[in-house]
């Protein structure tokens, strides 16, 4: 079933296997995903598609400058005749799947409306708590920062993202490939392949992929070596990094690792499915120093140096 899910999906983002597979990953793994890069290169196409072919109520919200968060979680209205009450109008947060489009148009304000949704599954409105349709997904767009008109997202916005996945532009040949087989560049149409049983066996699957001890111990030094006060810290995280990941980094890749696995059809989690989760998983979550921006040092840098400092296994 996840395998049908991955494939289905690559006939709508052409040529980004690694891209499709990530979102696949973070879906076995009930988290968020923040999908960044340039405007026109599917990911917002991405997460339509993702939602037709899981058959889940979808909801799109177009992030934009002068959006407040009732228009998000919802607010109550002035109902009724003769004797008129307030009714609480749901927003367009309560559905199982999520687009934010452009997340970092809005202001800050705006974007704290997401997280208790993110992390409780939840939201709270003048004081009267309701719960989220299970399963909740939010899937966000960004434009690079460095773009005019965009607020970057706070660090605790970005914790709550399992992953944030970097979509690169599209080469020649897969654009003669789109101009070729898509008028007007319509994508293919889509049938579910899951249902919300089958979604729910995927998740039981994905829970019951064992993680082995040594698998754990070496996620756990992974982020423990992210915090440039540890002493197993690396030179290149001691120059560039201020602070480093939190404990939900660690949560993160346990449970990308299951969901990895269970996509390959192994049984237990090994190193190389932490390691390849670990640039998504940490490249958002690790703060940067100032002398990073002045050597041109980015996170996934930072990432990368910090899986070859540290040994799956324990040099002593």
């Amino acid at each position: 079933m996840a395998a049908r899910l991955r494939d289905s999906l690559n006939t709508v983002l052409l040529d980004q296997e690694s891209v499709v597979e990530q979102v696949v990953v973070a879906v076995l793994a009930r988290g968020h995903v923040l999908l960044e890069g340039l405007p026109g290169l599917g990911k917002t196409e991405l997460c339509k598609s993702l939602a037709k072919l899981l058959a889940l109520p979808f909801r799109r919200i177009q992030f934009t400058p002068d959006l407040l968060p009732g228009d998000i979680t919802g607010t109550y209205v002035l109902e009724g005749e003769g004797r008129r009450e307030f009714v609480f109008r749901e927003g367009p947060l309560f559905a199982s799947l999520v687009l934010a489009d452009e997340i970092n148009r809005s202001s800050p304000k705006t974007q704290s409306a997401l997280l208790e949704a993110m992390q409780e599954r939840r939201v709270t409105v003048l004081g009267q708590t309701r719960t989220l349709p299970d399963p909740f997904f939010v899937l966000a767009t960004q434009n690079p920062i460095e773009l005019e008109g965009t607020y970057p997202l706070p660090e605790a916005q970005l914790d709550r993202f399992l992953f944030r996945i970097q979509v690169p532009p599209v080469g020649a040949k897969t654009l003669r490939a789109l101009l070729t087989t898509r008028v007007r560049g319509a994508p293919p149409e889509l049938s579910p392949v899951l249902d919300g049983e089958g979604l729910a066996r995927l998740f039981a699957a994905s829970d019951r992929v064992h993680l082995p001890g040594p698998v754990a111990d070496f996620i756990g030094r992974l982020v423990e070596a992210s915090d440039p006060r540890q002493a197993s810290a690396p030179e290149a995280v001691r120059r560039f990094v201020r602070y480093g990941a939190s404990p939900r980094a660690a949560l993160a890749l346990a449970a990308a690792g299951r969901a990895r696995a269970l996509l390959s059809g192994r049984p237990n989690v090994g190193f190389d499915d932490v390691v390849a989760a670990a640039p998504a998983a940490l490249n958002h979550r690790l703060v940067l120093a100032y002398e990073a921006s002045l050597e041109k040092v980015s996170a996934p840098d930072v990432v990368r140096a910090l899986l070859q400092a540290v040994p799956e296994v324990p040099r002593d």
